[in-house]
């Protein structure tokens, strides 16, 4: 809004958009018509927020000042702002570069059902169905299954009722083992060579979407990718300030909209790859065991820098990880 400049809703929109490593921003300045089409107004707004965003890492931001109610600068270029020479909204939209590289990652299948037909056509068929969440699978790659840690090699691969031979994010397939392998829903099938870490303590940011304020020590669900585990929150090391992105240490609880810092551990070892390597596998939210409430969405190894190392928990009644 032309009219109030950068405000806290701003700050945290960037903050955030930095976190999930968007590298296009645009800030559109609306309500232009209510500040006289002023060049100065738009010019101190986009100033001010493309400082504020540099800080924060965002690698480009573009500028343009709208009015929405008049349509300025959304489809059509602006006869009221003959001084702006920038693209409009749905121009820099359409020739913004974007680039996809997931299938270049990783690969990544979070297993979302077991299929076994036990029919008289297909009486051995056992199947792992999910959707590809990074990556790129062949048939005769050597893989991993995790948290197991059980090694076979890739069969075959189903893709729409058809065996292919290749297979990339984001197909829902259905892969083929070599070895009959104990394997269940929430399991993680990955290239043996880029296996991610297992682990039952998880760093990561988080952004506190619920009413409720979240604690050390709260008892939470964590969903990650197919698979939800009891969990414990072990501690919270800083809270972001928006307003000039210092780090409050050790704050007791995050509230609504916080962005922080912390510390999780689960009742059983997931495998997580650090957000910046894996966006899909890289994720995961907290959920209110009560009642199904989402709690908090997470980042795994994206941080502020913490200010001061993470405090040593005494492990929590009753959730005993």
């Amino acid at each position: 809004d032309a009219r109030n400049g950068v405000v806290e809703q701003t700050r945290r929109h960037a903050a955030i958009a930095a976190l999930l490593r968007v590298p296009h921003v645009v800030l559109a300045v609306n309500k232009m018509d209510l500040v006289a089409y002023e060049e100065q107004v738009f010019a101190a707004i986009a100033e001010e927020f493309t400082a504020y965003a540099t800080e924060l890492g965002v690698p480009e931001v573009t500028a343009i000042p709208i009015s929405a109610l008049a349509g300025d600068n959304v489809v059509e270029p602006s006869a009221n702002m003959d001084w702006y020479g920038g693209p409009t909204v749905l121009e820099h939209l359409e020739t913004v570069p974007v680039s996809h590289d997931l299938a270049h990652c990783h690969a990544r299948l979070p297993v979302q059902y077991v299929i076994r037909p036990q029919t008289a056509e297909l009486p051995d068929y056992r199947g792992y169905a999910g959707q590809i969440a990074a990556g790129t699978f062949r048939v005769g790659d050597p893989v991993t299954v995790l948290p197991s840690g059980r090694t076979t090699r890739l069969a075959g691969i189903d893709l729409l009722g058809k065996p292919v031979d290749v297979a990339w994010t984001p197909q829902s397939v259905t892969l083929l083992l070599e070895d009959d392998i104990d394997i269940s829903r929430g399991d993680l099938i990955v290239p043996s060579k880029d296996a991610p870490a297992t682990t039952q303590d998880i760093e990561a940011t988080v952004c506190h979407v619920a009413d409720a304020p979240l604690t050390v020590g709260h008892r939470v669900l964590l969903k990650h990718g197919t698979r939800t585990v009891k969990a414990v929150v072990k501690d919270i090391p800083s809270r972001l300030t928006l307003d000039d992105l210092s780090l409050h240490p050790h704050p007791g609880q995050l509230v609504a909209n916080d962005i922080g810092r912390v510390k999780i551990r689960t009742a059983e070892a997931l495998p997580v790859d650090s957000y910046a390597d894996s966006r899909r596998t890289g994720s995961f939210i907290l959920i209110d065991p009560a009642d199904g409430t989402t709690l908090t969405a997470g980042m795994v190894g994206e941080s502020f820098a913490s200010p001061e190392p993470l405090k040593d928990e005494a492990e929590d009644d009753g959730w005993d990880f």
